[in-house]
């Protein structure tokens, strides 16, 4: 019974930046139709700056501060100078450059702080059952997630980003200005990815320490679908506790199949992801 409940633990825990990261996604996929590939990289350059700040004030939380603040940049940044010349035209275009984007800014990570692994403090305390760095886990994604839920529910700014999202040209009518309102989506996204990067990262930051992390967080957002924020949240949950089962009771070496697993399984009975539903759309 203590291992079960260990392992839920572990489970939840890690689930939360799946969660994350998966959220992130899903917030620029329903404004844009297009899997931002590149958030790992985004997220990965936020860690480096949090380093880079907690290395010189020797304050871990100055650091956070710095990342959510880049990640907020760097968010905002790609979507106006990179993503808005192609809006409109195919998907595949965006997608093939923040494939690019990836490539970019991790061969830049190793160019300026080198290939080597860095170490990277944990927030708080990690030992124990569900040490303090796991309630922080947990807790500073449903704080993130609760508040995008406010954001889009009961403020004016919240309502003009889901116009533009899904009507586009009644929002521009309406006088919203949609393409501000699809860079604040990629900022708040860009956001929540460097929250889930700086999550993930510890105990040591690498140019490619968030790939595992960012396949994982897709297949969260599939499971739970793509249209739907809770979906990606629960989404994440439900990879993390299935792999944290799987590598308690059959072996870690099985994780990677398990969420394989997990989301086929899924698919094969809904195929849009587990929380999603039909969306009337205009483009």
């Amino acid at each position: 019974m203590d291992q079960f409940i260990n392992l839920t633990l572990n489970g939840l825990s890690q689930g939360a930046v799946y969660a994350a990261l998966a959220l992130s996604l899903v917030i620029i996929y329903q404004a844009t139709r297009v899997v931002n590939f590149a958030q790992p990289a985004l997220a990965l350059i936020s860690v480096y700056i949090a380093y880079t700040v907690s290395q010189a004030t020797g304050s871990y939380w100055l650091g956070f501060g710095a990342a959510l603040l880049t990640g907020l940049v760097l968010g905002a940044a790609t979507e106006r100078l990179l993503i808005r010349p192609v809006h409109g035209r195919s998907p595949l275009n965006a997608i093939i450059i923040t494939l690019g984007l990836l490539l970019v800014l991790q061969g830049l990570a190793g160019m300026i702080w080198s290939n080597e692994p860095h170490s990277f403090a944990y927030p708080m305390d990690y030992r124990g059952r569900f040490s303090p760095s796991d309630w922080f886990a947990l807790g500073s994604v449903g704080a993130a997630a609760l508040m995008l839920f406010a954001l889009y529910r009961f403020t004016p700014l919240g309502l003009r980003m889901r116009a533009a999202a899904f009507r586009p040209e009644a929002a521009r009518l309406s006088g919203v200005r949609v393409g501000l309102m699809l860079t604040a989506g990629w900022a708040i996204a860009s956001v929540i990815g460097a929250l889930a990067g700086m999550l993930a990262a510890p105990p040591f930051i690498f140019p490619n320490v968030l790939d595992e992390v960012f396949i994982f967080a897709i297949a969260a957002a599939v499971v739970g679908g793509l249209e739907n924020p809770f979906g990606a949240l629960a989404g994440g949950v439900l990879l993390g506790l299935g792999m944290s089962y799987v590598s308690g009771y059959a072996g870690p070496e099985l994780t990677t199949l398990a969420a394989l697993a997990i989301l086929v399984v899924v698919l094969s009975i809904r195929p849009d992801g587990l929380f999603s539903r039909p969306t009337a759309r205009k483009v």
